[in-house]
């Protein structure tokens, strides 16, 4: 879906510049994320997909835990 875009200027502390620099998205994509995620205003979902996922996740719950132990750690998903 594209929208139409409104050409803004702005200004952003040094630091925040530095940042977005090493972030591998352009500063508009970057800046129109934080604008959405600061006013809620997200796209709309795929609601097929939000479907989908909470079929998945209602399966997940019904076949309860899963026996056995986990073969990995806490630590190891934060690496």
């Amino acid at each position: 879906m594209t929208s139409k875009k409104v050409r803004k200027q702005i200004y952003i502390e040094a630091r925040q510049n530095e940042s977005m620099e090493g972030a591998g998205e352009t500063e508009a994509k970057l800046i129109r994320q934080a604008i959405d995620r600061h006013t809620g205003s997200f796209l709309p979902r795929d609601m097929h997909a939000s479907e989908e996922e909470r079929a998945f996740i209602d399966r997940l719950i019904k076949a309860g835990p899963v026996l056995g132990s986990r073969t990995w750690k806490r630590d190891d998903l934060h690496r």
